[in-house]
């Protein structure tokens, strides 16, 4: 889409239009949430629950994966949400709510994965808990740190609104060795 705005811009002889503004909104975008990540790279809940998830989670078989991902999309909605509240209940997903709610309607969601793409902690419910096959995981994590990915102004179901999803590598900060990934949904009308 940005490669269509840049050819436009050059055609029309408005280079630097549309084309900028679309750049500029997508780097205030990544700016704010890099802003973001350096405090929640301060919160101990969220290493805390990180390690327990990587733990919980390091020898399930793709197939458990899987198995887990449909039960997390069965419990939506119903009054048993056992797996949904494994999630839910640790103090990283109570902070999450709060970083959002705090954010004057900028952040839409944030989502904390493991190693493997689980949800770790969540600060809304996902429409589902393995976000392992997603570019938002598989941008990041396997790439290591400092890996960035910066998603489409897209429909989110989750977050129910249209939004811009900036992910990036959570890497221990005593290690240096990449723990999981981190995706905050961005209002896109908040950037435009």
């Amino acid at each position: 889409m940005l490669a269509v705005l840049r050819v436009m811009a050059v055609i029309f002889g408005f280079a630097g239009g549309a084309a900028s503004a679309a750049n500029t909104a997508e780097e205030n975008a990544v700016a704010y949430v890099l802003a973001q990540v350096v405090n929640l790279e301060h919160e101990g809940s969220i290493w805390a629950a990180l390690a327990k998830s990587n733990f919980r989670n390091m020898n399930l078989s793709s197939q458990e994966v899987l198995a887990q991902d449909d039960q997390w999309r069965r419990e939506i909605g119903t009054g048993d949400p056992a797996l949904i509240g494994l999630v839910t209940a640790v103090s990283a997903s109570a902070y999450l709510r709060a970083l959002v709610q705090g954010s004057g309607g900028r952040i839409t969601e944030i989502i904390v994965m493991d190693a493997l793409g689980l949800n770790a902690a969540i600060s809304n419910v996902t429409t589902d808990y393995w976000q392992g096959d997603e570019a938002k995981f598989l941008e990041t994590f396997p790439k290591g740190a400092g890996a960035i990915h910066k998603g489409g102004i897209e429909f989110d179901e989750s977050a129910n609104t249209y939004q811009r999803q900036v992910s990036v590598t959570l890497v221990d900060p005593i290690t240096r060795t990449p723990v999981g990934a981190v995706t905050f949904g961005i209002d896109a009308a908040a950037f435009p």
